[in-house]
């Protein structure tokens, strides 16, 4: 591991405890911090945004006992970036993560994980990465075991993760480690279903789970993969308990990216759909038993009122799948509603009254500020954040985002206020301005109608996107 990161945790270490010492003597009560995150999850796909077809009764359990996050936005419209922002705070451009299997996670970002390290915690990372490669002399996934992107070898024990058992990136929902046997006609293989029924398939997918450097697991790696991930989670919490820790996990379901792969057990409840729905309900139910499982056995442990629980997805629903935004415009990829916002919920039992829903404008990059703003820890840097805390705004107590988000992701920017949202073409223009308010589903637009505002926020989007590039220079790192 390098100088330069076991310093900086010692730095982050040092900053806590300087913080704690400025306090009163009381002896105050951390909090642990699960943060889950489900893969191409639409808004419209769970129970408690009103899907009355897929079944997810822990999660609406889950989502009542805390705030359902009506305008929650993922940082990008797809899946690396969104995990760039959820534990750096920052928007995934300024680290050179600018889509999918493009870029890594550079050891000069200060992370979720680096931090609470340094504050005594546990912490852990569970199912998929897709923040660097995770091996260097075996073929996996899209970039590992080729020489051409060494470069972008990274794996979570050198971003302040203690434990790990992740994949590079997508694997089936079912029997991950094997391709699916059974395809609906016309699907190509990248994006096929899979009807399982005996489970005789042995084609392997071409990816594995990693738990160290160079460390492939090869056991438990068979049924329901969202099974297979709480299956090293729920060790791990133990693990922390039994040495006396606070814990921090970010557990990032693959369910349910393509290929979409469910047992018959799970497809049976929605035999009066067709297969697709089949397959894509199946699995997100049996997604939805494992975070029952987690939340039973924080109760078990008696924990459960002393844990936060953040969950979202990384982007709105794949094309051509099941998957639904509902009323939101556009899909995964896109800057549009439906590309980014994403269903969410923040569950704290002890400090945040439940059955409340929130229509105030949050996003991944808001998860550091937000933790860091629970422990009263400073930032231990000068760099930029785009995240801000949302803390009062969970406990009601802040009505209006004043720090606008902005995205990219190419060739789309947009930036996006309390009201507005002006998104457009990077590099040809072509402006559209929407109400969020009044036109949630984005079908006016407005910009004739309202040139001063275009006219704003365009300057705005401009200064923060030259924020951005000084970032992407290397700018930041050199304080």
């Amino acid at each position: 591991m390098q100088l330069k990161y076991i310093l900086r945790c010692a730095i982050i270490a040092i900053a806590f405890n300087s913080c704690n010492n400025s306090k009163s003597k009381a002896i105050i009560k951390k909090p642990n911090f699960i943060m889950i995150m489900t893969d191409d999850l639409g808004w419209y796909d769970v129970g408690f945004n009103g899907n009355d077809e897929i079944l997810t009764p822990n999660l609406d359990l889950l989502a009542e006992e805390g705030v359902i996050l009506d305008r929650f936005y993922a940082a990008s419209a797809v899946c690396s970036p969104t995990r760039a922002s959820c534990i750096t705070g920052r928007n995934p451009l300024r680290m050179h993560i600018p889509y999918a299997n493009d870029g890594h996670m550079l050891e000069d970002e200060i992370t979720i994980p680096e931090i609470l390290k340094g504050a005594g915690y546990a912490t852990g990372h569970f199912g998929k990465w897709h923040l660097g490669t995770l091996t260097k002399d075996t073929l996996d996934a899209n970039r590992g075991g080729r020489p051409e992107f060494d470069k972008e070898y990274s794996i979570p024990s050198m971003h302040g993760y203690d434990q790990y058992f992740c994949t590079e990136s997508k694997v089936p929902t079912y029997d991950p480690m094997v391709y699916p046997s059974a395809f609906m006609e016309g699907e190509s293989k990248r994006y096929g279903w899979k009807a399982i029924e005996n489970g005789e398939t042995s084609l392997a997918y071409g990816t594995a789970y990693w738990n160290g450097d160079d460390k492939m697991v090869s056991h438990n790696l068979k049924g329901d993969d969202s099974r297979v991930i709480m299956d090293r989670v729920i060790p791990f919490i133990e693990n922390a308990l039994d040495s006396s820790k606070q814990f921090y996990t970010s557990i990032w379901l693959h369910t349910p990216h393509l290929p979409v792969v469910s047992d018959s057990v799970h497809r049976n409840h929605y035999k009066k759909f067709a297969l697709d729905k089949q397959l894509y309900y199946g699995t997100i139910t049996a997604m939805d038993e494992q975070i029952g499982r987690l939340w039973k056995k924080l109760g078990d442990l008696g924990i459960q009122e002393e844990t936060i629980i953040f969950f979202c997805s990384d982007n709105g629903p794949e094309i051509d799948t099941p998957g639904s935004a509902n009323i939101f415009r556009g899909r995964k990829r896109s800057l549009y509603e439906g590309g980014v916002r994403v269903p969410a919920f923040v569950t704290w039992k002890t400090k945040l009254q439940g059955k409340k829903r929130s229509a105030f404008p949050m996003v991944t990059s808001d998860y550091l500020p937000t933790i860091l703003d629970v422990l009263d820890i400073k930032y231990p840097d000068s760099r930029p954040i785009d995240g801000i805390s949302i803390l009062d705004a969970l406990k009601n107590n802040e009505k209006k985002r004043e720090s606008p988000i902005g995205f990219i992701c190419t060739p789309q920017v947009s930036w996006v206020t309390q009201q507005y949202k002006l998104v457009g073409n990077s590099k040809k223009g072509n402006f559209e301005l929407y109400d969020l308010e009044s036109d949630p589903s984005e079908k006016q637009n407005c910009i004739d109608t309202h040139p001063e505002v275009a006219n704003k926020l365009k300057k705005e989007l401009l200064v923060w996107q030259s924020s951005v590039e000084n970032s992407q220079k290397g700018l930041d790192y050199k304080n």
